[in-house]
This record gives structure tokens, sequence and C-alpha cells, in this order.
């Protein structure tokens, strides 16, 4: 006789327990779609809002001034990435249809992104950025089409693909970080002062130090607390600026197109593809270890429900001048520790995104943040990632077959515009979007490889490679969303 699949059989002796429990009947619903009260609801909400708030207005941070927008401009780029990310969250735990994986599963801007959207629209201004959005709704509808399929092809995305393409996103991330520590502007005459950089410690010394002291919640925003005592401690050092804050609106909403009609060039498009492809993977992954934890595993449908609304979410999102949107592993995180499993709890959280996204001076007290502050936190936050990254790689059985060469070409490859800047300094101009990012190519070669080595021409009698490996483990509720 067939077995009854685990999850049923946990079911009955749960719902059993229950009945003779008084509690419910068997029927009562799954706790993934339980309601809480109110209060709890939502101050369970906003303890998901509190881990990913700096992962949500950090890559837009980065990305802002890299093209050339204003301090203004940067902080309303900011709030409309918090209103995005609430209607991608709430298209991912209410979901409609067949779009949604119906779990307690948060979205926001991803990582993976910020690199290749910064070799795109680098000084470019609002051309840049409506270059950025226009490759984003491309990427987002190729991804939308591509996702009952793709649910299909988790095999090919092992823990060796994953797990060099998360820790490429970290160390691609940390020179960014270095030089915010810096002061960010190269050309100012207290740029590397030790003023600067001596704040930057002072920052990094503070953010470990909560997160070593502090308990639950508290270290979860660790990083929040961080910038904060960070910011105070600079202000009479005069290296605070309260410019944003003056000029931005109490109420606002993020106008469709501000920064100008969708711009659409090839090579941005083929660059956001690709990290669209990227962000697939991780969303996939974080799906099964999210259903794993909840106690409602993840199958292809649910998987392929989650991959539509974040595709739909991030095809959407420039319309309001938001990124991409992918999973927040972050929050993965904290389900497992909090054993709140409501999917309707993240919704809370993604309603109050929304609400901070139609206050733009919300969004403009995190520019507040100086430079060199937010690069002392940069380093654990960027840093974090590449940990995340390399997590991933120790359940990628290196010791087996090529995997660890794979590692080593692919993280090679990947290394080569953070290591040597100009090395392709020769190449087309529209091929330099793609090649200039690490991260890119660095996916592209370790799906390449270990096609080449694990899937082609494999002998019947070799193991494959252990799949999805990471899923098995909820990632450290510090680590970023990536490809996060």
């Amino acid at each position: 006789m067939a077995a009854k699949p685990r999850f049923r059989k946990n079911a009955v002796e749960a719902d059993a327990v229950a009945v003779s429990a008084g509690e419910g009947e068997p029927d009562r619903k799954h706790p993934v779609d339980e309601t809480l009260p109110p209060l709890r609801m939502f101050t369970s909400g906003l303890q998901h809002v509190a881990a990913m708030y700096a992962g949500v207005v950090a890559p837009p941070m980065i990305v802002g001034p890299a093209v050339g927008l204003s301090a203004k401009e940067t902080a309303f780029l900011m709030g409309a990435s918090l209103f995005t990310a609430g209607i991608a969250t709430l298209l991912q735990t209410l979901g409609f249809w067949r779009i949604g994986a119906k779990l307690p599963f948060v979205n926001g801007v991803s990582f993976a992104g910020v690199t290749p959207m910064i070799a795109i629209g680098k000084d470019r201004g609002h051309d840049g950025i409506a270059v950025i959005f226009g490759a984003i709704i491309v990427a987002g509808l190729l991804g939308f089409v591509l996702a009952p399929y793709f649910c299909k092809l988790v095999r090919f995305f092992p823990p060796v693909v994953t797990g060099t393409v998360i820790t490429l996103i970290g160390v691609s991330l940390l020179p960014v970080a270095f030089n915010w520590s810096q002061g960010g502007n190269a050309t100012a005459d207290d740029y590397g002062s030790m003023t600067n950089i001596t704040m930057a410690a002072v920052t990094l010394v503070i953010v470990l130090a909560l997160r070593k002291l502090l308990r639950g919640f508290l270290q979860q925003i660790a990083i929040l607390l961080g910038l904060v005592i960070g910011t105070l401690i600079a202000i009479p050092a005069g290296i605070t600026d309260f410019g944003a804050l003056g000029d931005a609106d109490v109420v606002g909403f993020p106008t469709p197109f501000h920064f100008g009609a969708p711009q659409f060039e090839i090579a941005a498009i083929i660059s956001m593809c690709i990290v669209m492809l990227v962000c697939m993977t991780e969303s996939t992954a974080d799906m099964l270890a999210l259903g794993k934890i909840v106690g409602r595993p993840a199958d292809e449908r649910t998987i392929e429900g989650g991959l539509r609304a974040d595709t739909l979410g991030s095809a959407v999102s420039p319309l309001f001048n938001g990124f991409m949107c992918s999973a927040f592993a972050q929050n993965i995180g904290l389900v497992a520790m909090t054993k709140v499993r409501s999917r309707f709890v993240v919704a809370a959280g993604g309603v109050i995104l929304v609400l901070l996204g139609l206050v733009p001076v919300a969004a403009s007290v995190i520019a507040l943040v100086p430079l060199p502050v937010l690069g002392g936190a940069g380093i654990v936050l960027f840093g974090s990632v590449a940990a995340s990254g390399v997590q991933t790689l120790a359940t990628a059985a290196l010791e087996k077959g090529e995997n660890a060469l794979i590692v080593a070409a692919a993280v090679g490859v990947g290394l080569i515009p953070i290591a040597a800047p100009d090395f392709y300094h020769a190449f087309p101009e529209d091929l330099l979007v793609v090649l200039d990012s690490g991260i890119s190519t660095g996916c592209v070669v370790a799906i390449v490889l270990n096609l080449a080595f694990n899937h082609w021409g494999r002998r019947p009698d070799e193991e494959p490679e252990p799949e999805a490996a990471d899923s098995e483990q909820p990632k450290d509720p510090m680590a970023l969303p990536v490809a996060h």
C-alpha cells in the first residue's frame, strides 16, 4: 500500500489533537490560512517590515546616485520601492487566479539587479532610469510567460549554481560599501578622510555589538538600530544632510512614469532578463524552504504561482517607479523564529509597506543617514549576502565530481569587473552592459558548467548531484533577498 503524503498525515494527527482538546473541528484551517487578532496581526506584520526595510530602500539608495539622481529624486525612488514591494507582497500572500504562492512570502527589491542597473544607467540621469524600467518590464513579462516551465527546471539549479550566484552578489556589492565608507563622492575634499572612515568603523562595531547583545525582534532590526545610532553620532561631526527631509512632502503618490516613459534597449533587456532568471531561481529555493517551515510543502503549482507573482510584480513595479521584485530570505528566517505562519500577517506587512510608500517624508528620513554610516552597516549588510552564498555552497558537495571547478570558474569570471574594471574596455558597448555585471556573467558560467559536468553525457551509474539542498535549511534572518 502506498504511503500517505507526509503533510496529510501530520494534518490528520494535528486535527485529532485539536478535536480531543476541544479546539476545533478536523477540517479547521491550516495555520498558513489562519487570521490573527488585529493587534497581533499588525505588530507581527510590522516586524516583517522592520526586518526587510533596510533591504528594500538600499538598492534605490545605491542606484539613484549612480545614475545621477538628486537626493530628493533618490528619496522618491525609495518611497516608490516601498510602495511596489507592498504590492508584490500582497500578490504573493493573497493572490488571485493562479498568481501567488499564498504562503507567508515577502517580496521586495532584488539586490541581484543592482550592479546591472548601475551598468545600464550610470551617469545617464532620467534616461538611465527609463532604460532600466523598460528592461525590467520586458524581463518581468518574459518571466511571467516562463513561470509554468521554469518551475519544472529546478533540478538544473542545484546549490552549486545558486550558492555561487548569491556569493557573487554579496562580493559585487561590497565595493559599494567601501565607497560609501569613504564618503561616496571621489571628487569631494573629505573623500577617504579619517572622519568618514572612523564613522564607518564606529557604525560597523555598533551593528555587530547590537547583533550580539540583543535578542528576538530587536536583534532582527540591529542594522536599522545601528543606522539610527550612527546617524545621531554623525550629527556633531557635521556630516548629516537634512536637505532631503526639508524638501519632502508629507503625503504623496508615486506618480506613474515619474522619470519619463520607459525606453527599450536590447543589451539592457538581455542583462535584466538574466537577472530575472537569477531571481526566479532564488525565489524557487526560498519557496521550497518556506514550505517546509510552515508545514505546507511547495509543489509545482505553488512554485508556479509564486513565480508568477514575482514576475508580475516586477513587470508592474516600473509603472510606479519601482525595481525588480523577488523573495526576501531574511523574512523566511523570521517565520522560522517566531513560529507565526499566517500569510495574512505578511499581507498586513504588505499593507504597511504600501502606506509607507505613500508618505515620502518617511523615505526621506532614511536619506538622512550619512554615506559613511551607511557604508559601515553596508559591510555587514552585503557581507551577509556573501556569507549566505557560502552557506549554500557548503551543501553543494564540492568534493564530488567537478563541482569545485564549477565554482572556481564562475566566481573567477564573476570577479573580473571588480578586480579589473577595464578588462572588457575593447568590447562593443552593448556587450558591456552584460559583461560589466559579474553577477550576470558568473551566473551564466555556473549554469553552463553545471549542465556540462553534471547533466550532459553523465553515465547511468553516476549519482545525480543533490538538488536544492539549500532549501532544507532556513537562511539566517540577517541575510538578504537575492537573486537573493
